[in-house]
């Protein structure tokens, strides 16, 4: 079977802060314009839902069909802007939705109730880890159903219907349980909305008798968004960027060090800028690959402390300062918290806040405004590059392989190099062939 992702290859942020979720990639905002008048007949939360998806950059939504969901899904498929995507199991559809939201700012997935809900939720659970606005929408019984003390089928057998909305209580933004039409308008848009501006995943239920229902508060065609935007502190934002100029500008061979919620930040391009204007060494850590443009002329690798790209972790760690963008050190990307860094040597850069050293602190301060005015106070300084390039040996040829050797992992990893371009992607699983990968060398478009 033939499926199209649609324009996934083409998409391009549109970088509007008024609106944009993760990675700047959707827009909200539209031209102004009196939303239409539709027929009663058409005025149903699922066209509601489906007309909403659309507007916020949806065009895929990957779903797996129950008897909770099948009325809305009739109706998405009824939208000539959505294409629906069945998917072999919710789990899959969960991750589908995952991926498509690192590359096109939001994603979308539609489940049944509980046996569907629950088979989601890890996904769901990642995509909160990773700051991804995820929109979960699981087909929820009959409102009728509600208070009745039934017990309905695709359950745990008891007649309680708040299990589901329990577990994704942990791993969401928001939930909604959509029962009633009166509220069902409101509860939409807030729970699409919730996941636009916190960048997290969001739990919506509605219950499999209302989406062809109409109703009055659905007559017109949803107005777009308008989300305020995040700003910074403009005298705390002179206050960070004065001190870690300060600190960075005596310092005699700093580094810069992109980490995962770079991306999260929409500070990828601003993390880029401050390496062009530093000239400092630039490497990542290994949830970041992929972030930062690894063909940059002063890319040193992925820093991970003792399994280092070879001669990274010796420039990093024997910085007098570091810049870490966006980092999370945790047991995996500390190698068992064994990395060699010193606090009072490091300026720590999170979405919204900045630590210098043992020092200031500085709050509600976006990551990206700090990198761009940092960038504009920096002084250049190519010592630890320099450094790193007196050290640095070229990595070897595997040697060739005898007729019918069995393929070592050296030799089988300088195949998948040669696969690598502009038109591909790397997905790596958690484990050895993770630590293999941060070896691959990403061309420029390669993900």
């Amino acid at each position: 079977m033939d499926t199209k992702i649609g324009s996934i290859d083409t998409c391009k942020p549109t970088n509007s802060d008024m609106c944009s979720p993760a990675n700047g990639a959707v827009s909200t905002i539209q031209n102004s314009v009196s939303p239409a008048v539709i027929n009663s007949t058409e005025s149903t939360l699922g066209r509601h839902l489906a007309r909403r998806l659309v507007q916020i950059g949806i065009t895929d939504v990957f779903s797996v069909p129950g008897d909770f969901n099948l009325t809305l899904l009739d109706h998405l498929i009824a939208e000539p802007g959505l294409n629906l995507i069945g998917c072999c199991n919710e789990l899959n559809a969960g991750y589908a939705a995952d991926g498509y939201a690192r590359c096109r700012g939001v994603g979308a997935c539609v489940v049944t109730f509980t046996v569907g809900g629950l088979s989601v939720l890890n996904a769901i659970a990642g995509a909160c880890s990773e700051n991804l606005p995820v929109i979960c929408i699981v087909g929820g019984p009959n409102s009728n159903d509600y208070g009745t003390n039934r017990i309905l089928h695709h359950t745990i057998g008891l007649p309680d219907f708040s299990q589901e909305l329990r577990c994704f209580q942990t791993v969401t933004c928001f939930q909604a349980v959509v029962n009633n039409l009166e509220d069902a308008h409101e509860l939409i848009d807030t729970a699409i909305s919730t996941a636009l501006k916190e960048s997290k995943p969001v739990y919506l239920s509605i219950s499999c008798n209302l989406p062809a229902i109409p109703h009055p508060t659905f007559s017109r065609d949803p107005v777009p968004f308008s989300l305020s935007p995040r700003l910074s502190n403009k005298l705390g934002l002179e206050a960070a960027v004065e001190a870690a100029a300060d600190f960075l500008n005596k310092a005699v061979k700093p580094v810069l060090v992109g980490g995962p919620k770079l991306r999260v930040a929409q500070a990828c391009d601003s993390f880029v800028e401050l390496a062009d204007a530093s000239g400092y060494a630039l490497a990542v850590m290994p949830s970041a690959k992929g972030l930062v443009p690894e063909f940059h002329p002063h890319f040193i690798g992925t820093y991970w402390g003792a399994v280092s790209t070879a001669f990274c972790a010796e420039i990093v760690e024997s910085a007098d300062a570091y810049l870490f963008a966006g980092p999370i050190f945790n047991d995996y990307s500390s190698v068992g918290y064994s990395l060699l860094l010193k606090k009072e040597k490091a300026i720590i850069v999170q979405p919204d806040r900045v630590v210098i050293a043992n020092g200031p602190a500085f709050g509600c301060i976006r990551m990206k405004d700090f990198l761009l005015s940092l960038a504009k106070r920096i002084k250049a300084n190519t010592t630890a590059y320099e450094n790193y390039r007196r050290i640095f040996v070229p990595e070897g040829h595997p040697l060739k392989s005898e007729p019918k050797e069995p393929l070592r992992v050296n030799v089988l990893f300088q195949h998948i190099q040669k696969l690598l371009s502009s038109e591909t992607a790397v997905i790596a699983e958690t484990g050895d062939s993770w630590f293999n990968c941060q070896k691959l060398k990403l061309p420029r478009g390669c993900g």
